[in-house]
């Protein structure tokens, strides 16, 4: 963890520009200024975590995340307090997180810093994120870790898996999602689920050898990409994937950037590799 802010070590933003427009109606959380951040958020922080977003109106993505974020504090239901930092109208309090790009997330426990993520993510792996802070609090004494609740569908699935009935397991999980469509273990269990069932039964080394041989074969690749993932190859699953997305047009190209997309569910949000994967998706794409 890092110290707290410092505001005589900045970073430099000017190069952002100057925003448009202001926002539309009321900023969800708490508004972070230069004042407050030390004086009401930091001393927060000791009683429970506080995540502070970093957004401007110049960008979509920062204020997804924020609705995202505002979504996500009532389902909490007051575990965490959210404050956001409006970079173009606090701008020392954004240079004094060491903002770089937005959005932009930090978490603050204890009055120390834990840096989170810099782009926006899907609620479900930010609900991950959330989780790990909530647990690293706890284990400081600050808050309660979360509460991890059963449900039917995923004993069910979980019991499934175990016996190696996969299709068992899919379905369960999908009534899960049916009855509760933002819970995020089930959707994370699905992926998992349904990447077993893609895998079930081939060889990691076969499979490679076929792809090298056969490099032209789409759908081939695709399955190299599913074996290597399984089997620990982070890495070499996104590239080969992303080595579709570049080499494909048409509906080839979007069914790689999609099965791509659904591995990265798969990685943990900080992983660097997905961070570098995103960067080079979006790269590839445009």
């Amino acid at each position: 963890m890092s110290n707290p802010p410092n505001f005589a070590q900045a970073v430099d933003l000017s190069s952002l520009g100057k925003p448009k427009t202001a926002p539309a109606g009321p900023t969800p959380g708490i508004e972070v200024t230069a004042a407050n951040l030390t004086s009401e958020l930091l001393p927060l922080s000791k009683v429970k975590p506080v995540i502070l977003l970093c957004w401007s109106q110049r960008s979509p993505e920062s204020l997804a995340m924020l609705t995202i974020m505002e979504t996500l504090e009532k389902e909490y239901k007051g575990a965490w307090a959210l404050g956001h930092v409006d970079i173009d109208a606090h701008p020392q309090v954004a240079q004094a997180l060491q903002t770089q790009k937005i959005p932009y997330a930090v978490a603050l426990i204890g009055e120390q810093i834990v840096p989170l993520f810099e782009q926006a993510y899907p609620d479900t792996q930010v609900r991950l994120v959330l989780d790990k802070v909530l647990t690293l609090a706890a284990e400081q004494g600050i808050g309660d870790a979360p509460v991890e609740i059963i449900e039917p569908e995923e004993e069910e699935a979980v019991a499934a898996l175990e016996s190696g009935d996969f299709a068992t397991a899919e379905a369960a999980y999908k009534k899960l999602l049916a009855r509760k469509p933002t819970d995020s273990f089930a959707k994370l269990g699905l992926a998992q689920t349904q990447l077993l069932t893609r895998t079930d039964g081939f060889a990691l080394d076969v499979v490679l050898a076929e792809a090298a041989a056969q490099p032209s074969d789409f759908a081939l690749q695709v399955k190299a990409a599913d074996l290597e993932i399984v089997n620990g190859g982070v890495e070499a699953a996104f590239n080969r994937l992303l080595q579709l997305v570049r080499e494909n047009t048409g509906e080839q190209r979007n069914i790689a950037k999609e099965h791509l997309l659904s591995l990265f569910l798969l990685v943990d949000p900080a992983d660097p590799r997905l961070t570098a994967a995103r960067g080079a998706l979006a790269n590839a794409l445009f």
